[in-house]
């Protein structure tokens, strides 16, 4: 299974979500996702075991309770399959932050009384 499948589904993504708040019971994220998206506990087990097998989780035994983590290894995966196409969001969102850096830097060279002209209407805009 290729790591945008497994990533591609909304339950799994969930779980992922859950987890990156750090070691999660498997029971804890049962709860969380049959209430959200009112599937069984089985079918809740079988994300569990899709993200493990695929390597997005890991999972340890504490007494009878299973815990489950982050596993980067996944996420690792998805990012690399990902990387040939970081190009085309890459360069509009660095274009966007230099346009942001630019305004806060007019905004404070303005000063303080400028600033607040800025939430009136331009002279040329009035209706008179």
């Amino acid at each position: 299974m290729h790591a945008l499948d497994v990533l591609g589904d909304p339950v799994r993504r969930r779980i992922l979500e859950l987890l990156t708040d750090g070691e999660t019971a498997a029971g804890d994220l049962g709860s969380v996702i049959q209430a959200e998206f009112g599937i069984s506990q089985p079918a809740v087990s079988q994300h569990l075991r899709v993200l493990r097998e695929q390597g997005f989780a890991t999972v340890r035994a504490e007494g009878v309770r299973r815990i489950y983590a982050v596993d980067p290894r996944g996420m690792q995966a998805a990012s690399a399959w990902l990387t040939p196409f970081e190009r085309f969001w890459r360069g509009p969102l660095a274009a966007l932050d230099t346009e942001l850096a630019r305004g806060r830097r007019a905004r404070r060279a303005a000063g303080p009384s400028e600033r607040e002209d800025d939430d009136r209407e331009p002279p040329g805009d009035r209706e008179e």
